[in-house]
C-alpha cells in the first residue's frame, strides 16, 4: 500500500518538541521528507532522529517565524535540499499566562507576533512557492481548543487561536483556486512541555500539586493525554490528498471535549 504522503516534502514549524516533533514524526512515517524549523534548535536532532528511523529525510533549520527574511531563507533551503514544498504544518507558538484584568500590552503583542503573524508570514511564503512550482499544496495550522473554548487565565492566547481559526477559513477560500488546501487542527489535553507549564503555573497560584493538576489536564472523555503522534496522524491525513474534500475546517483533536 502507497505511503499517504508518498513523495511529498513538508516543512514542520515549532519542530524540537512536543506536538511539532509528533507531527513530524507522523508525517515522516507517512512518507514525507520534513524540514524541521525552530527557533530554539537544541531539540531538533531528536525530532530529525525520530524521521530519519521512519526512512525519510530531514533538514534542520533555527529560524524564528516572526523574521520573514529568515523564514524566506529557510523554504528556499528546503527546497534546495528537498527537492520541493508540498506542504506546511505552522505548529510554532507561545503562551503567557495571566489573569485577564492583568494582561499587558506586551503580553498580548508576542503572543500575536508569533501566534498569528509568524503563521501568517509562513503561510504567505509557503503559498508563493507552491504557486512558482506550478504544482498542488496544502496547509495546516495547528490551532488550539482554546480558540473555541475560551480557558481562563489564557484571554490573549484564546484570542490568537481564534484568529487562526477564522484565517484558516479566509485562505481556503482565497487560495483553493490556486491549488492550495488550508485546514486547521484544535488540539486539547495533548502530553507537552506547554501543558506542563500551565499546570504549574496554575499550581503555584491555588497551592495545588502541579504534577496533579497536569495529570487531570486530560480529556474528559479519555484516561490519558492524547499523544503528540495522534495529533500528527491527523495532520499527515490533512496533507494527504485524500484529504481533498475538507477545505478551511478546524478540527478539534482533543478527545471529545469541544462540541462543536
Amino acid at each position: 500500500m502507497k505511503a499517504m504522503l508518498e513523495g511529498k516534502r513538508i516543512v514542520v514549524t515549532g519542530a524540537g518538541q512536543g506536538i511539532g516533533r509528533g507531527i513530524a514524526q507522523a508525517v515522516a512515517e507517512a512518507g514525507a521528507d520534513v524540514g524541521l524549523i525552530d527557533l530554539n534548535a537544541d531539540g531538533l536532532g531528536e525530532t530529525r532522529r525520530l524521521v530519519e528511523d521512519a526512512g525519510r529525510r530531514a533538514v534542520e533549520i533555527a529560524a524564528n517565524v516572526v523574521d520573514t527574511d529568515a523564514m524566506s531563507r529557510a523554504i528556499e533551503r528546503v527546497v534546495a535540499d528537498l527537492g520541493s514544498l508540498d506542504g506546511l504544518v505552522n505548529n510554532a507558538g507561545v503562551i503567557e499566562m495571566q489573569p485577564a484584568s492583568e494582561v499587558t500590552r506586551d503580553a498580548w503583542d508576542k503572543q500575536f507576533e508569533v501566534n498569528v503573524w509568524g503563521l501568517m508570514s509562513c503561510c504567505q511564503l509557503a503559498a508563493r512557492q507552491m504557486v512558482a512550482q506550478g504544482t498542488p499544496g496544502a496547509i495546516v495550522n495547528v490551532a488550539s481548543n482554546a480558540g473555541k473554548v475560551g480557558y481562563q487565565n489564557m484571554s490573549c492566547y484564546n484570542a490568537t487561536k481564534a484568529a487562526v481559526i477564522n484565517l484558516t477559513r479566509t485562505l481556503s477560500t482565497e487560495w483553493s483556486g490556486q491549488g492550495i488546501n488550508v485546514n486547521a487542527v484544535c488540539p486539547g489535553g495533548v502530553e507537552t512541555p506547554m501543558l506542563k507549564r500551565a499546570a504549574a503555573w496554575v499550581a503555584e497560584r491555588i497551592d495545588l500539586d502541579a504534577d496533579g493538576l497536569y495529570a487531570g489536564m486530560k480529556p474528559n472523555l479519555m484516561e490519558r493525554h492524547i499523544r503528540p503522534i495522534e495529533v500528527g496522524r491527523v495532520v499527515a491525513f490533512l496533507l494527504s490528498d485524500q484529504a481533498i474534500i475538507i477545505r478551511g475546517q478546524s478540527i478539534n483533536v482533543d478527545g471529545g471535549d469541544t462540541p462543536y
